[in-house]
């Protein structure tokens, strides 16, 4: 039988002006942010709730994810190095965001803005901005896509890419196959938003996030590079392991919202 693989060569930069470079990362990384701000200005108006707030709620978020998606990706995969070499962790343009540090970092700002803010609960927050993470999840594993990175494990599936920047073995493209997860799982939140169910469930939302997304990104993980070299070996990666909390947080967070609310 002959395959024939779709073979990756496009380029990780769209067009640069001097030394000014702009990349499909960075373009769909700043898409991420701008559709999750419309998506949740939709939210913010439905609810009665101020722009004002939501405009100071992107600025917190901004900031922890970026903080907490590098600060994942040099302490998870790579302590030793980021910590002998400290400065390095602040070079952020050269690459290096870590998904489970993200999550991490955007739990704690958003934490932080319901302590500044006390008409906004935590958990109210968290239901509703997870939607949006998922959608810019599915961006940034595109970004991935264009930069050829985080690649699958060689395979012969007639859908395989050959990334050619990085050899000419046909591999299974785990970038698209974590986009097109996170747009669905987008879209199932979004619709049990629309339903009501948020409001009348706290936690569900967040919860129902959690095991979603890091279960398929425990299993997807198999189909994966390793991404540091001290996980080769291991019976579960770096990726792996940092999931299972997450879904067991996940699932603890279902239980507690199907809990009935007891009246004071």
């Amino acid at each position: 039988m002959i395959f024939t693989f779709i073979e990756w060569n496009v380029s990780p930069e769209i067009f640069h002006l001097g030394p000014l470079s702009i990349r499909w990362y960075g373009f769909l990384f700043a898409m991420a942010f701008v559709a999750g701000y419309f998506i949740m200005s939709t939210i913010f108006r439905k609810e009665n709730r101020s722009k004002q707030d939501l405009e100071q709620l992107s600025v917190y978020m901004i900031f922890g994810t970026v903080i907490g998606a590098r600060l994942g990706h040099c302490l998870f995969y790579n302590p030793t190095y980021y910590l002998a070499n400290p400065i390095e962790i602040l070079k952020v343009w050269e690459g290096g965001l870590a998904s489970h540090g993200a999550a991490i970092g955007i739990i704690i700002s958003q934490y932080i803005f319901s302590k500044k803010n006390k008409n906004y609960d935590l958990m109210w927050i968290l239901d509703r901005i997870v939607i949006v993470v998922a959608l810019g999840g599915s961006f940034i594993r595109l970004g991935n896509l264009f930069n050829s990175e985080i690649i699958g494990h060689p395979t012969q599936v007639s859908w395989a890419f050959i990334f050619t920047s990085v050899d000419d073995l046909p591999r299974h493209p785990t970038q698209l196959y974590e986009s097109i997860a996170y747009l669905i799982i987008f879209f199932v939140l979004w619709m049990i938003y629309q339903k009501g169910n948020a409001k009348t469930k706290k936690g569900f939302l967040l919860g129902l996030f959690l095991i979603l997304v890091f279960t398929f990104r425990f299993f997807v993980e198999f189909l994966k590079e390793n991404q540091s070299t001290f996980e080769a070996g291991m019976a579960l990666n770096m990726g792996q392991l940092l999931s299972i909390p997450f879904v067991i947080a996940g699932i603890v967070f279902i239980i507690q919202s199907s809990k009935p609310k007891v009246k004071k």
